[in-house]
């Protein structure tokens, strides 16, 4: 049986229709390899949410706890702030 983690934090990246059309299905992928070369699982985790009911604002995603929003982000605006999490 596995180790069951839990990370300090969480960036919740959407990939619902809008979001994934605008960025958010790379995004994932992106931050996903990120984490794996530049963070630990215990330190911060990725996940992907199907829809945050945000699409005027699409690329949408959160990190939590601290409920930090970005939207209509740079894939470098959100890997900067992947960066500052400690």
């Amino acid at each position: 049986m596995s180790k069951f983690t839990i990370p300090d934090k969480v960036l919740y990246v959407c990939v619902g229709s809008k979001c994934g059309k605008r960025g958010g299905k790379d995004m994932y992928k992106l931050a996903k390899s990120y984490i794996k070369h530049y963070h630990g699982r215990e330190e911060l985790e990725v996940i992907e949410t199907e829809c945050t009911d945000r699409c005027k604002y699409a690329p949408v995603c959160s990190i939590q706890p601290g409920n930090t929003w970005l939207k209509e982000y740079h894939p470098k605006e959100v890997l900067k702030l992947m960066d500052l999490i400690e």
